[in-house]
């Protein structure tokens, strides 16, 4: 019989959508048709791949995990073939967020799946964590700390309701910790206490928030949770987690003195092998944070995906609300903003169609990037452009995969001052096109505003073809601003120098 989950928003249209996550121990992959906002999980996929395992001294992932990974990836694209990019959401965690010169393996990653892999900040994981836990619980706790020990990091968030209040990702993980205290499968007294004394200090400059926001109840998340409980011998309704049951499940680690010689009930030799791992950053996160008990959740990341996802197809897309809340926190001239975005659609709406420039991704990303174009003005006026670009691939926008913030910071980097192709040359290549078009549309808006007037709305259209634009400016209007000319005229000879033509003409 399928799983039923409540949906969080309402009715929906019936779908089928698939979310895919490419942890640092395992894989994971669930299928779900939404049926009148009801979701009944038809299909879910589990593999252990081990690619923290394989980062090496330099960060890079070895031949080996690469190739389980993309084999991996292979099957679960089997079972996806079919389903629209849309209904998808593939995201890479805390081993893929480590790993240096990652581009390729994504590469071949989203080519193996069939399609896009994408590669989370450790605060979006956190929030999307938290959104998929807390559809095993009503209303009767309503604040929430969430706690998810993944292979190579670990989420903690404090929420009240469906919204979270504190999101932190720390760099403990079940991998991580197995492979510098156990390495060597041995586990003697010292390296447990070792290894629960790190997750206590690696916890320490964030115990004291946590502490103090506090909570009504404590719930564990994933992997290493759920065999930490299998492990006590808990029994089904019986679903909770003490520091009494943690103080005995390390003793008998210990006195095992061998991974390999570990006996515990309901734990996998897949998961036996980063048991004491996970088990010590649990240790330390209750002795740390002062947990009395934890509910044990059998959600977490990809749950939270799906019902993002969801929401992105019900015009409910986090992006926004991201865009938003930073825009309000960098103090942005929100109508002037609102404008610009305004002309910045219409004049890409003039473009002939084109699937890849007049989509809903790209009128998103050209909506958001108009909104958060002055962002940098928070730092300094000068050079505002270049503040505005650290600050949007450096901030935890929420909803945002690492490569939607760079193309974000990118298009903001080039609104204005010298069109230059390197920058664009960074982006992922399929990327390039769509990016290119889009600042070019953001630069000609941005100097159609420049006097700020609230009134205007200026009387223009945009013709593209390949490397020339025409821009079609009421005459009259336009005789009436020489500011405004003198801005495009300069705008004319700095895209001249990147071999792009932008001419001038009366039209409407």
């Amino acid at each position: 019989m399928n799983r039923v989950l409540e949906s969080p928003r309402g009715e929906y249209a019936p779908q089928t959508v698939a979310a895919v996550d490419l942890g640092s121990n395992s894989f994971h992959m669930i299928v779900v048709r939404n049926d009148d906002g009801k979701m009944h999980v038809v299909d879910r996929l589990k593999e252990s791949v081990r690619l923290a395992a394989g980062l090496t001294a330099d960060r890079r992932l070895d031949g080996a995990a690469c190739e389980r990974a993309l084999a991996c990836l292979e099957r679960f694209g089997q079972r996806l073939r079919g389903l629209p990019h849309d209904h998808v959401r593939a995201v890479g965690t805390n081993t893929l967020r480590r790993a240096q010169g990652s581009d390729d393996f994504i590469a071949r990653a989203s080519q193996a799946l069939g399609h896009p892999v994408e590669v989370i900040y450790g605060a979006e994981e956190a929030r999307l964590i938290y959104g998929g836990v807390i559809q095993d619980l009503g209303d009767e706790w309503p604040r929430r700390l969430v706690v998810d020990i993944g292979g190579g990091s670990t989420e903690l968030i404090v929420g009240e309701h469906a919204r979270p209040q504190l999101v932190e990702s720390v760099s403990l993980g079940a991998v991580m910790h197995m492979q510098r205290y156990f390495g060597d499968g041995r586990i003697s007294r010292k390296a447990w206490q070792a290894a629960v004394m790190d997750a206590r200090l690696t916890l320490e400059p964030i115990v004291r928030a946590y502490r103090s926001a506090g909570w009504d109840l404590a719930v564990g998340a994933s992997g290493s949770v759920k065999s930490i409980l299998r492990a006590t011998g808990a029994t089904q309704g019986d679903e909770t987690i003490t520091p009494a049951a943690l103080r005995e499940l390390g003793r008998a680690v210990v006195k095992a003195g061998r991974v390999d010689k570990l006996s515990l009930p309901g734990v996998s030799d897949d998961r036996r092998a980063i048991f004491p791992g996970g088990l010590a950053v649990l240790t330390g996160i209750f002795e740390s944070l002062g947990i009395e008990s934890m509910r044990v959740s059998d959600k977490a990341l990809r749950e939270g995906v799906v019902f993002d996802l969801l929401g992105r197809l019900q015009d409910h897309d986090a992006r926004e609300d991201g865009v938003l809340a930073a825009s309000g926190r960098y103090d942005v001239d929100q109508s002037q903003a609102e404008r610009v975005a305004a002309t910045a659609i219409r004049l890409l709406g003039h473009v002939e169609d084109d699937d890849e420039i007049t989509g809903v991704m790209g009128i998103r990303l050209l909506r958001w990037a108009a909104l958060l174009h002055e962002i940098g003005l928070a730092i300094s006026h000068k050079g505002y452009h270049k503040h505005g670009e650290y600050i949007l691939r450096n901030a935890d926008l929420q909803g945002f995969s690492r490569a939607d913030q760079a193309i974000l910071a990118t298009l903001v980097r080039l609104h204005r001052g010298r069109f230059r192709r390197d920058i664009l040359d960074a982006l992922p290549r399929a990327w390039r096109s769509l990016a290119e078009r889009l600042t070019l549309v953001l630069r000609l808006a941005v100097i159609l505003h420049r006097g700020r007037d609230p009134q205007v709305q200026p009387p223009v259209r945009l013709v593209a073809d390949q490397a020339r634009l025409r821009l079609l400016c009421d005459a009259e209007w336009l005789a009436a601003r020489p500011l405004t000319q003198a801005d495009l005229a300069r705008e004319a000879e700095l895209l001249g120098r990147a071999d792009i033509t932008l001419v001038t003409a009366p039209g409407k």
